[in-house]
């Protein structure tokens, strides 16, 4: 092995998946069976090369014909599509209309970029374990309203190697929505919505009717729950989201209370020291003003704020379609040298980006174990720091595979 452990060696890449790539996992997790399946054979793979070229429509017959394709391709990275109606492979001697996107796992994107505006400790392509709160809050909120509000269970949590994570959701009622569908999930689970120059980002309140004061929807509701806590300790004490002028004023743009504003702007103009917990203290003080009886659009605006500072900002696109592509767990991101590991969701406010294994940390550990007799097998990342999340993706797998013989074994019995 060259000295040069850095991602763009394509000497390392292929080390890589050569000796630690846990592609027989990646098998079962996609195939939910030992046994291939048309939810394998007919499963687009789509390869990054080292020249920049873009390989799509890419398939194979089981795993160890998918390990022996990456490792001959060495890409810097590879991307998980649909299972379709026939063998991607067979694409060029088909029809145009005969290969058609019958499955694919319900995916989200969640990107650190999104939360720039109101992030302080980094910006662009840094993340740092205190920024990481805003994707922590994320999981939270979407793991739990999945569970809860579509009864979906097997969800899969992959960090992308940088900053961001990705959702994949393999139910098989999750697998079989159509892109209609996936849409309507979508705008389902958009509550921070719009573009810069949109000052107030939520607006998703019921009108209940007269007499009554909108309010959230059920969902939103329950998130809300969740978030109070995190915007406190988050966006008020960790990040400090306003006690820069220019933060603060966009939290006044936020306020519906014009007198409320100029009383704030007044104070604030005169003491620039003050916390953003002092901000938020001061504002509720405001409200407190109110007789009680009217105090129901400015606590409606106190959520929204919430809402519009902690909620999941999700990348849309990337869930609406049946064919989009996604990056494969366990690949190497090609800046950081980072592994896209699982997370466990239970466990994700302890996660830091830093410590997760880069593939020349990995090599190095593995080198380390090397004696005489040793041999390069397909479990060598067994004696590595990869070991406990591939020991993830396979317990994943193995509740999918669990599922599948469950439903066997209740068609069986009902004949």
């Amino acid at each position: 092995m060259s000295d040069d452990l850095s991602p763009s060696s394509p000497e390392v890449m292929n080390a890589f998946y050569r000796r630690l790539y846990p592609f027989k996992s990646v098998f079962k997790w996609l195939n939910h069976e030992h046994t291939p399946t048309r939810q394998w054979t007919n499963r687009e793979i789509a390869y990054s090369l080292q020249n920049d070229v873009y390989l799509r429509y890419q398939s194979f017959a089981n795993a160890d014909e998918f390990k022996k394709q990456t490792c001959t391709l060495n890409p810097t990275r590879f991307e998980i599509g649909p299972v379709y109606s026939a063998r991607p492979k067979d694409k060029k001697v088909m029809r145009n209309t005969a290969l058609t996107p019958l499955l694919r796992e319900l995916v989200f994107d969640i990107d650190m970029t999104d939360y720039d505006s109101i992030r302080t400790c980094c910006t662009g392509a840094s993340i740092c374990k205190r920024c990481w709160g805003f994707i922590s809050a994320a999981v939270i909120v979407i793991d739990s309203s999945i569970r809860e509000h579509f009864g979906y269970q097997h969800l899969l949590w992959v960090y992308s190697g940088r900053r961001g994570i990705h959702l994949w959701v393999s139910d098989r009622e999750a697998m079989e929505l159509t892109d209609e569908q996936r849409r309507a999930v979508v705008g389902w689970m958009t509550v921070v919505a719009g573009g810069k120059e949109m000052a107030k980002k939520v607006n998703v309140r019921i009108n209940g009717g007269k007499g009554t004061e909108p309010s959230l929807p059920p969902a939103v509701k329950d998130a809300l729950g969740i978030l109070v806590g995190r915007f406190t300790d988050l966006i008020l004490a960790d990040q400090d989201c306003f006690q820069e002028r220019a933060r603060w004023e966009e939290l006044l743009k936020l306020i519906p209370d014009k007198s409320i504003v100029r009383s704030l702007q007044d104070k604030w103009d005169d003491d620039e020291d003050r916390t953003s917990e002092e901000k938020w203290d001061n504002l509720k003080r405001e409200i407190q003003k109110y007789k009680k009886s009217e105090r129901g659009p400015m606590m409606a605006a106190l959520e929204d704020i919430v809402l519009q500072y902690t909620y999941p900002r999700i990348d849309a696109e990337v869930s609406k379609h049946r064919n989009h592509l996604l990056k494969a767990p366990f690949c190497v991101h090609p800046k950081t040298g980072r592994i896209c590991v699982p997370i466990d969701p239970e466990l994700v406010d302890e996660f830091d980006p830093d410590t997760v294994p880069t593939v020349g940390q990995l090599l190095q550990e593995l080198d380390a174990t090397k004696t005489e007799s040793s041999t390069e097998e397909h479990s060598d990342w067994e004696k590595t720091s990869l070991k406990p999340y591939v020991d993830m993706l396979e317990k994943y797998a193995m509740g999918l595979m669990g599922e599948v013989r469950r439903v066997k074994r209740e068609m069986d019995t009902s004949w």
